[in-house]
């Protein structure tokens, strides 16, 4: 455990960072005693030890990488300096070490980079709570046991998920947007550990254990993230695959032919490949830094490379393909009550709820002038919808298939858009019918991938009722479209057609998790739902389909200029090895020569970051749609 601990931080960025600070300072010692001091023992004494201090955990992980039989291109430089050494050229192995922990440090910066963002989410969680009884007594949340009651201050951070015991206001559950998306709260409502509480204080009852809540978990997947991150697969080892036995094969026919050993160690040095090393990174950094100036966050830099290569794209409906703010058409009465009065009780329950189609209920009620009534013992069961008292009257807010046989078959038949059921005191009252309108450039876009992205299918999932689903794809120009999708069942569906060819899933909602998981990429539009955001490759954290264009003009422009620095370079080192091995350059003028060409094959990177003015050739559509606004039923 504590080799592997040892090993895990020798193969750190902290640690590459520190053996490049540590042969750069042997080095300097060891120019002055050569330039000013003129002492051959300690120039190479200061060699010697920087080099071997330096080396040391370079070498402990490129020979775990070679007795794991991974030959990848880090194998020269292992050659390189092992060569240097034992001809007695500490200079030479000193700038290959420096060379090539610098490289290795860039790009472990470039994987915590990206996932800074969700670094300082799992650092905002507080450590302690506000234990309520005859006294408030601060405790760790580690010690809230289910059924505490806890006071939350104003302005507070909610330590654990639990329900309201006293106390009315409202909390900002929006931890990862930062927009405002306050849900009111009132005794009986749950509340989410993470939730910012506004300016009322609330006294809550815990219904899990802090590391249970939900919280805790988007935090434990980070976590695991972290600890099991996938390597950025380097465009350099599949480069190196044939690059590394041509480069020694040259060095070996040098030394053969020639007879001088000398020969085959400048073959090796000015071959070693930094540019794929350090360039690479380089770019991906810029990558990562031109998405978050438009509102992009990139988390797995292996996105920028895994979406040119994806063939399917995976789609989902609601708030993806459609605007995601479903508005109400109308209020249809099943009983006595009347319609406003109807929409009045809706209404007054849907405010602690943060269901999509709550928001549409709340602004009609506004457009109709209608005041909200107060609601008691509110509760939102899994299977049994939301449920609350007013005015003496039991009233319940669900769907179609959550009603017994005998209610359901009472219903009118199914009408298309979305649909909610009002029952008072356990009778049949109402329906609302909701519209959620597609997005004005859905269509467009759609059909934009095939010829500008190389998309050959695209398939829409969604758990929306299946005639619905498939009367929107025939709209959207879709042929593959599958409704009634449980999260369970896009998991397997999206499993076995990765199976069969790199797929790209786009979605926003609570249920795309799983399923985007279980795709070649994963892209999160807009940030509905942290766990999500969790799963994705990347964030965009507006809603917009034009963004998620962008994203995919960013992964091509970064691999092309990779692989412009890669190749660059490698083709400038093969003129290298040349000269080399007709013993025109001398290893240590092989070690600078490597070190312009790494400079070049940057500057080249650095070009990533450079304005090139609209990073997209999608344009959103004017005509043909509008925003949906909210009518009055």
């Amino acid at each position: 455990m504590q080799s592997n601990r040892v090993l895990k931080w020798l193969d750190s960025p902290q640690a590459h960072i520190a053996t490049a600070a540590y042969i750069s300072a042997g080095m300097v010692v060891a120019l002055v005693a050569k330039l000013l001091l003129h002492q051959p023992r300690i120039e190479s004494g200061a060699l010697w030890v920087g080099i071997v201090g330096a080396s040391l955990p370079l070498l402990i992980s490129l020979g775990e990488q070679v007795m794991r039989g991974n030959f990848s291109v880090d194998l020269l430089a292992l050659m390189s300096i092992v060569t240097s050494l034992v001809l007695g050229q500490p200079w030479v192995a000193a700038i290959v070490v420096l060379m090539l922990s610098g490289g290795q440090a860039l790009e472990g910066f470039a994987t915590a980079r990206a996932s800074s963002v969700l670094n300082a989410l799992a650092k905002r969680m507080p450590q302690t709570a506000h234990r309520a009884g005859e006294a408030v007594t601060d405790i760790s949340i580690d010690s809230i046991k289910v059924g505490d009651e806890l006071l939350i201050y104003p302005h507070e951070i909610c330590p654990v998920d639990g329900e309201v015991v006293s106390g009315q206001g409202s909390m900002d559950e929006s931890y990862l947007t930062g927009e405002p998306f306050q849900i009111d709260k009132a005794p009986g409502v749950a509340v989410l550990s993470g939730s910012i509480n506004g300016n009322a204080a609330l006294t809550i009852r815990a219904t899990k254990l802090a590391i249970d809540s939900r919280y805790a978990k988007i935090v434990q997947v980070l976590h695991a993230s972290e600890e099991n991150r996938p390597q950025i697969q380097r465009l350099g080892d599949r480069l190196g695959s044939w690059y590394t036995p041509v480069a020694v094969g040259i060095a070996l026919a040098s030394w053969l032919v020639s007879g001088h050993a000398e020969r085959f160690l400048a073959v090796l040095v000015i071959a070693t490949p930094c540019p794929l090393l350090i360039s690479i990174p380089v770019a991906i950094i810029g990558a990562i830094s031109v998405g978050a100036k438009l509102g992009i966050i990139i988390k797995d830099p292996s996105i920028l490379e895994k979406m040119e290569t994806c063939r399917v794209l995976i789609v989902d409906k609601t708030g993806t393909l459609t605007y995601g703010k479903p508005y109400l058409t109308e209020v249809l009465s099943l009983s006595e009550i009347p319609r406003q009065q109807a929409l009045q009780y809706v209404a007054s329950l849907e405010r602690y709820s943060k269901h999509p189609l709550a928001g549409a209920v709340l602004a009609a009620a506004e457009a109709e002038h209608l005041p909200l009534l107060d609601v008691v013992d509110v509760t939102e069961a899994p299977g049994t919808g939301l449920l609350g008292h007013i005015d003496g009257h039991q009233v319940r807010v669900t769907g179609r298939g959550k009603l017994p046989a005998d209610l359901a078959d009472q219903l009118p038949e199914v009408a298309p858009g979305l649909e909610c059921v009002f029952l008072l005191d356990d009778a049949l009252a109402g329906i609302l019918h909701f519209e959620d309108q597609p997005r004005n450039e859905s269509k467009s876009f759609l059909h934009h991938l095939g010829p500008k992205h190389a998309i050959d299918e695209v398939i829409l999932l969604s758990g929306d009722r299946p005639a619905e689903v498939t009367a929107f794809a025939k709209g959207m120009g879709i042929a593959s479209a599958y409704g009634g999708m449980s999260p369970e069942e896009k998991v397997e569906f999206v499993r076995e057609r990765t199976a069969r060819a790199r797929t790209l899933y786009l979605g926003d909602g609570i249920n795309d998790a799983p399923a985007m998981m279980a795709a070649t990429a994963g892209i999160a539009l807009g940030v509905n739902s942290d766990i999500t955001s969790e799963a994705a490759g990347a964030v965009i954290l507006q809603s917009s389909l034009q963004s998620v264009d962008e994203l995919l003009h960013i992964g091509r422009r970064m691999r092309m200029i990779a692989l412009t620095s890669a190749i660059g370079g490698m083709g400038l080192s093969v003129l290298g090895m040349a000269a080399a091995s007709l013993g025109l350059i001398t290893p240590i003028q092989g070690a600078l020569g490597q070190e312009v060409i790494d400079l070049l094959s940057i500057l080249n990177s650095l070009r990533m970051i450079l304005p090139v003015g609209r990073m997209s050739d999608f344009h959103v559509p004017v005509a043909g749609g509008h925003t949906p606004e909210v009518t009055q039923a």
